[in-house]
């Protein structure tokens, strides 16, 4: 459906040149959500630009939806853009107008006709969940209902790609969520594919299939979400996926854990999909003759499968903790030993 080969964006500035993207290679599939995290200033925006059409690379062909975006120009790059639609950190939505006007108003731009147009902007409506707020003004509207807005605007056309710049960047953590799962329901009933920008490791995590990490204009790492999460290679990725498996809370909260227990081992467990569900600590307490405390644990949901942390406190005999991690390397579970006292 996408597919990047050799991508090089390279500015010139008055005293220097900048390469906001460095030969990037990007293989996105039919129907799948596929994001692509990092920070600012990492290439983000610019990659996304590409994807439309609203830069040209200075190297390197996008390819989107079966149309070259490198080469369009004129009626062939208006007809490609139809097929790709864009949501926006701030919404983007004209103020003048109500909620069916600004859906509508991508209708009205292609010259459908009123009967149809009102048909789809009704379907619009309802599949974003915005019915009795038809004729309100964005002013009048929350957060999360204008980008449900924008997001039912960005599907008038029937695109067969969507593009999401930071699109929930400007929400509160609970119409995040909501927002997400709409972004979900909508790939899955409609097969839309989606990319999906951001600096949050949290969005990442809830709704896509693979993930790209971008550092200095580069791809740094790519693959399945859960992979990533289990097996993060680069220092970056690995301080994004600790975003969700490891918050600033729980870092303090261990740090001070580990001052209470003067001897043993604080342990971090890793579990990936059904190791999640097995009785290890049962199985612990019940094989080896150890103290075992539990610290603090989580389990996040992937598209591919559930991860989850778990932090313990191991005490006894030095030979049987040995023996203890053995057992869980055994079972599937990553480990790594936080601190010895």
């Amino acid at each position: 459906m996408i597919k990047l080969e050799n991508v090089t964006k390279v500015y010139n500035t008055k005293n220097n040149k900048v390469t906001a993207v460095d030969h990037i290679n990007l293989d996105i599939q039919s129907g799948e959500i596929y994001g692509i995290i990092g920070y600012s200033g990492a290439g983000k925006s610019t990659l996304i630009r590409l994807l439309n059409g609203l830069e040209k690379p200075s190297e390197g062909s996008v390819s989107v939806a079966g149309h070259e975006i490198t080469k369009a120009k004129g009626s062939s790059l208006r007809k490609a853009r139809r097929e790709i639609s864009m949501i926006f950190q701030h919404f983007n939505l004209l103020w003048s107008r109500t909620v069916r006007d600004n859906i509508a108003f991508p209708l009205e731009i292609n010259g459908v006709p009123r009967k149809e147009r009102l048909k789809r902007v009704d379907e619009l409506i309802k599949l974003v969940g915005l019915e009795g707020r038809e004729n309100a003004y964005p002013s009048q509207l929350s957060g999360g209902q204008k980008q449900r807005v924008g997001i039912a605007r960005a599907l008038a056309n029937n695109p067969k790609v969507l593009l999401c710049d930071e699109a929930t960047s400007a929400l509160d953590p609970q119409t995040t969520d909501s927002i997400l799962e709409l972004l979900v329901d909508i790939n899955e009933r409609l097969g839309l594919t989606i990319v999906l920008i951001t600096h949050e490791m949290h969005v990442i995590r809830k709704i896509c299939h693979r993930v790209a990490v971008m550092e200095n204009g580069m791809i740094v790492e790519q693959g399945e979400v859960l992979d990533v999460f289990r097996q993060p290679k680069q220092q970056i990725t690995k301080r994004f996926v600790q975003q969700v498996t490891e918050p600033e809370e729980t870092k303090e909260t261990i740090e001070h854990l580990v001052d209470q227990f003067p001897n043993g081992k604080v342990i971090q467990l890793a579990f990936v999909g059904d190791a999640t569900e097995q009785p290890l600590i049962t199985n612990l307490i019940r094989n080896f003759n150890l103290n075992i405390n539990i610290l603090q644990g989580k389990i996040s949901q992937t598209q591919n499968g559930s991860y989850g942390t778990l932090f313990i406190h191991m005490d006894g005999d030095a030979k049987v903790v040995e023996q203890a991690i053995d057992y869980i390397k055994n079972q599937q579970v990553e480990v790594e030993v936080i601190a010895n006292a």
